[in-house]
């Protein structure tokens, strides 16, 4: 009887080149985090979209025509046609507000027009109701612009096709972020949580004062204290009509939103990009609110140093505490992409110098990295001052701090009392002058890149590397023969390359899950199962422990597969004795070991 790779699936990781790479079984919802289509967004940008104008040609076109991806321009046309029956009085006023207030911001891009727009949407009920805020005083101002938007939002929901299509909407949405978001959302989730060695606070107790009254008595009250849990979320959301590039990031109380274009380019991860900010902040914020007591010991010198900011730059933040977790958040941005890439290109230098003979070569190899890690200390300086010019003014200090913490093994929230305790003013009063150099040189490198974007050093440059990333294009394509068949082309060239071979176990495992044919499917795991054992049998003392540690425990999940379990714990155990290095797979051994111990 066919049997369905249910376990097998589990195994699968995302890769890339330096084996950074995550299970798709690692479960988002334990982080907090979770990728969904919001239908409060979908309501106000498709409302947005039905406003038209007449062009200087007398042509009818519609007001706002931010730039999107391929699938939300299809979406636009499918949206348009579902559209063109509203009733034409709504149309008209839904087109005199959006005009009235691009004319006010006629100094802004239509892209940038939609942002407050989304903010909006945040300060709605959920739909159907999509009820105005009960408290507007506290609202800023950009939002209070565009709130009177709503009621005309509420009428576009009812009276338009929108509220019968909006389901299959839904899933148009989810089906387009799927293909992308959620692989590089468990990559991103998980380099971050791997360098701060820690999981986000989900839950968080406060204590409310309540009174209630005495029974059988009008005047007497009894005063008690509850302690009460909230749920804290990240939600990212994806949203076809969402100009593309963009990222929108509100936070409500203990929810956090980025609203993203559904359709993410195969180049671009989260990773890199604006969202990252927002799920470190997610993970920083309850971390500092949490120190109230050792926050108020350091306020008074923060405070000054934050008042003298203020006069150069007025926009920036009054609130300490905003601007310890900014801080935080900007160092520990700029200072995991350095450490990240670093140790990436240290294990690479090594790879190569394991492969010479003479130590003139050697040394050369040696003076290349060091010149390259200099290069990354200065684009961490040339950032920390971009967020130290907007507010961030603690972000020189705490990336001083991740010196000491990167790679300890301490979980950031335990880190997080002494960092800010230890804080000392007096070294904060010319941060901007005392990386001034790095900064210049950070600057001109920028530029070079700008203007040739394909040189690199020699230590990046590497054909398997450059080739792995071609292939990869293909997996995220689902094209599994041709990179099965690259993967294989490159292996006659490189034979005791131990990535090529993981990623030839990765491929054939991929392709077996599709396969229907008992025997086929056998045979395709057999060849994933040799090359992963390829992998420990090429390996050296230089290759990558996170590239051994995945590999194990992707061969474990085959045997496990074939319920040979025994076997498979003995494999676990080896990803668990490489420890928790980063990038590796020693939680999915220890939790899959356990599973299976029980099972016994």
């Amino acid at each position: 009887m066919f049997k369905t790779l249910t376990l097998l699936t589990v195994c699968l990781f995302s890769t890339s080149v330096f084996a950074q790479n995550v299970s798709p079984g690692f479960d988002l919802s334990n982080y907090g985090v979770r990728i969904e289509p919001d239908k409060r967004v979908m309501v106000v940008l498709a409302t947005l979209e039905s406003a038209r104008t007449v062009d200087s040609a007398g042509n009818d076109v519609p007001v706002i025509a931010s730039p999107l991806s391929t699938e939300g321009g299809k979406f636009r046309e499918l949206l348009r046609s579902d559209l063109a029956a509203m009733p034409a009085d709504l149309r008209q006023r839904i087109s005199t507000f959006v005009v009235a207030h691009k004319k006010r911001y006629s100094n802004q891009s239509d892209t940038e027009l939609v942002g407050p727009f989304i903010s909006m949407a945040y300060a709605l009920t959920p739909a159907p109701e999509l009820a105005d805020p009960v408290v507007t005083s506290d609202l800023p101002g950009n939002l209070l612009d565009v709130l009177d938007f709503a009621p005309l939002v509420r009428d576009f929901y009812r009276r338009s096709s929108m509220s019968g299509n909006i389901n299959e909407y839904v899933k148009t949405y989810q089906k387009t972020a799927d293909g992308r978001l959620r692989s590089s959302t468990r990559e991103m989730v998980s380099e971050i949580l791997t360098y701060l060695n820690t999981k986000p606070q989900i839950f968080v107790t406060e204590k409310v004062k309540t009174e209630t009254q005495r029974s059988g008595s009008k005047r007497t009250t009894l005063k008690n204290t509850e302690v009460r849990e909230r749920e804290r979320t990240f939600a990212i959301v994806p949203d076809l009509l969402a100009p593309v590039n963009t990222v929108n990031f509100v936070n409500v109380k203990d929810e956090y939103f980025v609203v993203v274009p559904a359709e993410l380019p195969i180049d671009r991860g989260l990773s890199t990009s604006e969202v990252r900010r927002g799920f470190l902040q997610f993970v920083i914020d309850p971390l500092v609110y949490s120190l109230g007591k050792d926050v108020e010991m350091v306020r008074p010198t923060v405070k000054k140093l934050l008042d003298e900011r203020r006069k150069i730059d007025p926009a920036a933040s009054p609130d300490v505490y905003l601007t310890i977790s900014r801080s935080m958040v900007a160092a520990v941005d700029a200072k995991q992409a350095e450490y990240v890439r670093a140790a990436a290109l240290t294990a690479q230098a090594r790879q190569r110098v394991d492969g010479v003979k003479t130590d003139a070569e050697k040394r050369a190899i040696v003076q290349e990295l060091e010149k390259v890690k200099s290069g990354l200390a200065d684009e961490t300086a040339l950032r920390l001052s971009e967020d130290y010019e907007k507010g961030a003014i603690l972000a020189f200090y705490f990336a001083e701090q991740l010196k000491d913490f990167e790679g300890s093994g301490f979980d950031i929230a335990s880190s997080m009392k002494e960092m800010v305790l230890s804080f000392d003013g007096t070294k904060e009063t010319d941060r901007l002058g005392q990386f001034a150099e790095a900064r210049k040189r950070a600057v001109a490198a920028r530029e070079l890149r700008k203007k040739n974007p394909v040189a690199t050093s020699v230590i990046v440059e590497n054909p398997v590397t450059n080739k792995l990333i071609e292939i990869q294009k293909l997996i995220d394509e689902k094209n599994y023969a041709q990179a099965g068949a690259e993967l294989k082309q490159l292996r006659e060239k490189n034979p005791s390359e131990p990535r090529i071979y993981y990623n030839i176990g990765r491929v054939m495992s991929l392709s077996a899950e599709s396969i229907t044919d008992e025997e086929k499917q056998k045979a395709t795991l057999l060849e994933a199962k040799i090359a992963f054992e390829n992998v420990v049998r090429s390996a050296t003392t230089t290759t990558d422990p996170a590239l051994l540690s995945l590999t194990y425990v992707a061969l474990a999940k085959i045997y496990e597969f074939y319920d040979n379990k025994t076997y498979a714990i003995s494999i676990y155990d080896k990803a668990i004795q490489l420890g928790p290095v980063p990038g590796g797979a020693h939680g999915e051994a220890l939790n899959a070991k356990a599973r299976l111990i029980k099972e016994q």
